[in-house]
This record gives C-alpha cells, sequence and structure tokens, in this order.
C-alpha cells in the first residue's frame, strides 16, 4: 500500500487489487514443473515478465514480494508445491528472491524503453541476468557447490526458455496492457 501513498482512493485500491490478481496468477503457474537438476522449468517467470507491462514495475514489484510471502507462510505456490520459510532460505532460495530485483529492473526497462520493444527486450534479458547471478551466488554459497555445477544445472537450461518468455512479454504485453486498459473501469488520476 505504501508504494501508492499520495494518490486517490480508489486508484489505490485499483492497484491493490491488481497487485493481488497478479499474485494469484503467479501462484497459480509456479507450481507446475519440470524438474532439471536443483531448479526447474516454470512459467513463474513467464508471469514475471508480464507483470510490469500489467502493473507497472512497483505494482510488479508488490505482486511478486506478495506471491514470495505466500509461499514463506506455507501456501504452497514455489516450484513442484513446495512451500516454507525452508525453500526461500535453502539453496536454491535465492533464485526465488531474486524474482523481485528482476521485476523492478525489467518494469524500468520497459518503462524507459516504451517505444523501443527490442530495447525492453534487452533489458528484460539484463534483468534476468541479475537473477541468475543472485540466484547462483546464493545457490554456490548454501550448497556448497562449484559456479561450473551451478551454471550447468541452475542457468545454462533456462537462457533458451527465458530468452522466449521474454520475447512473450514484449510482443504481447504491450497489447495485453492496452486491452486491459481499454476494458477496465480503471479510475483516472
Amino acid at each position: 500500500m505504501f508504494l501508492f501513498m499520495g494518490r486517490k482512493t480508489k486508484y489505490n485500491v485499483y492497484h491493490l487489487a491488481m497487485a493481488a490478481v497478479m499474485a494469484a496468477v503467479i501462484a497459480a503457474v509456479s507450481p507446475f514443473a519440470i524438474p532439471v537438476g536443483p531448479i526447474s522449468i516454470t512459467l513463474c517467470t513467464l508471469a514475471l515478465y508480464f507483470s510490469p507491462y500489467i502493473l507497472g514495475w512497483k505494482g510488479a514489484s508488490l505482486a511478486t514480494l506478495v506471491y514470495i510471502l505466500l509461499g514463506m507462510v506455507g501456501m504452497p505456490v514455489f516450484s513442484k508445491f513446495q512451500a516454507g520459510l525452508g525453500v526461500l532460505m535453502g539453496p536454491t532460495g535465492g533464485y526465488i528472491l531474486g524474482y523481485i530485483p528482476m521485476v523492478v529492473l525489467a518494469g524500468l526497462a520497459i518503462r524507459l524503453a516504451s517505444e523501443s520493444r527490442a530495447l525492453q527486450f534487452l533489458g528484460m534479458a539484463a534483468a534476468t541476468a541479475v537473477l541468475y547471478i543472485f540466484g547462483t551466488v546464493w545457490f554456490c554459497l548454501l550448497s556448497g557447490n562449484d559456479l561450473a555445477y551451478a551454471a550447468r544445472w541452475c542457468v545454462l537450461p533456462f537462457i533458451p526458455f527465458d530468452l522466449i518468455k521474454i520475447l512473450l512479454a514484449v510482443l504481447l504485453g504491450p497489447v495485453l496492457r492496452e486491452r486491459l486498459e481499454k476494458a477496465s473501469i480503471r479510475p483516472e488520476g
């Protein structure tokens, strides 16, 4: 709620409700996973890539935080229907916690490169690289594995899938945002 302070109440309610809906979407798609070593392929990042288009970087960050908090308190919203603080504090938890800086950076890239889908793609790819770095450092520190192992099992298999997800978000995100804005009862201001 603090993200939207100073605006009209209706505006706050709309944005908070949309952030809650997006958190629910992220939570709904994330548990279904294809295991690839210690990390799984999920649709979580696809939902995260769409969220800044729909909510802006602040709303997307809030939705991501709500998703993480839901998992932290025991809702089975993480990959393979996992939940709890132990998942976040475990070796792969850095990839989940890294969603927040990724969404912030992706959202800022979308905002700054509003007229260039190519720059949006590059910005989102760079934001994903930050996620990989954050998660990989965390993984290496907590698992005791070296960087080569982490890269082989926690990064390299995901790059093609994430690039496809980013491409889908860059191509369809602006269209989705436009349609939602036309269909919404969003208050002006």
